[in-house]
């Protein structure tokens, strides 16, 4: 009967609760425990991350972080401005009460009484009456109303034709390209003002929309310029002449490519130029060309009291000051934008 032979002890393979201890050599054998010794901690560090439940990692993760796109980097720098938080919310009130004035203004913008005509701050009326014996206060509430929308409508408008002409002349190129550069300047050349005088005195309608269609008919040039520039700008970029190299279509490099990493310098004057085309809209209602009654204006209301600062300067003082506070908002909110999506005033 052969006798049972012992079973050969094989370091590599150890049983169950026996432990390997190196061998102090640096051979094979030392290697593998320390790869081994490596992947645990590794392992464990990783499960302490996962506890912490809030994407931070624990005591042995390492330090590396996802690096942040350009969109959530801006937010991150917005998020920290202080400017932009105090314009924000100044913007945010304004947009509310454009929308919902009856939350703070009870009474009616055209109800009037002209024995109340040009007088001061009474309980109730606390900025006073205007010529024809109307409330100030209700007036001023109920004016941000037209100039938001005149503002929103016309930098949405001037912002996507702009973009669009511009960025379609900027990517092909040629004779589109050198068409569209003297029409803008043709543009360019035309004194705003001035021209409001001559397009919109043959206008009779009392609407916002023929003052929104004369801003943005004059308006996008400026951003078709910017467009033009930034997309000739991202289309020279590696990746889109990889993406070309792999046999991508103009209509794919153009919308996953190239405007995504073109589009903010756009917002960045449209943002500014709200805030210019509230002022415009005053200026035309200033000189009768704009908006007209019955809209309630700042313009209407600032040009109806020109006449009258000496005897009552409330009159003028109060829709003039929102008018100014609401274009400072919007300039200060296109400023923040501008450093958080400009790495290089940073």
């Amino acid at each position: 009967m052969p006798e049972r032979s012992e079973p050969v002890y094989d370091p590599l393979e150890p049983g169950e609760g026996e432990a390997i201890a190196p061998t102090g050599q640096g051979g094979p054998m030392d290697l593998a425990l320390d790869e081994a010794e490596s992947l645990e901690r590794g392992s464990s560090a990783a499960s302490g991350g996962r506890a912490l439940g809030d994407g931070s990692t624990g005591p042995g993760a390492g330090p590396q972080d996802k690096p942040r796109s350009l969109w959530s980097d801006a937010w991150h720098q917005l998020r920290r401005n202080p400017v932009f938080i105090i314009s924000s919310l100044m913007i945010l009130f304004l947009v509310i009460i454009s929308i919902w004035p009856q939350l703070i203004a009870s009474g009616d913008p055209l109800q009037c009484d002209l024995s109340k005509s040009q007088q001061g701050s009474s309980p109730g009326h606390p900025f006073g009456y205007d010529t024809q014996g109307c409330d100030v206060y209700t007036r001023t509430v109920y004016g941000a109303r037209a100039s938001i929308t005149v503002g929103v409508c016309a930098t949405l408008g001037a912002a996507f034709l702009g973009s669009l002409l511009g960025g379609l002349a900027g990517f092909f190129g040629g004779w589109g390209d050198a068409l569209l550069s003297r029409v803008a300047d043709i543009f360019f050349g035309i004194p705003v003002v001035l021209g409001g005088l001559v397009f919109l005195s043959v206008v009779t309608s009392t609407t916002v929309w023929p003052v929104v269609g004369f801003i943005v008919l004059l308006g996008w040039p400026q951003i078709a310029r910017i467009g033009r520039g930034s997309v000739i700008t991202a289309k020279q970029n590696d990746y889109v002449q990889a993406a070309r190299a792999l046999g991508a279509g103009n209509g794919r490099m153009m919308l996953r490519h190239v405007a995504p990493n073109a589009v903010a310098p756009v917002i960045v004057v449209a943002t500014i130029a709200l805030g210019t085309y509230i002022a415009l809209e005053a200026t035309l209602s200033f000189l009768g060309v704009g908006l007209r009654p019955p809209t309630v204006s700042w313009g209407i209301d600032i040009s109806n009291a020109a006449s009258q600062i000496r005897n009552a300067p409330h009159m003028l003082l109060w829709p003039a000051g929102a008018l100014s506070l609401t274009v400072l908002a919007f300039i200060m909110l296109g400023d923040a934008v501008r450093d958080a999506l400009d790495p290089k005033l940073r």
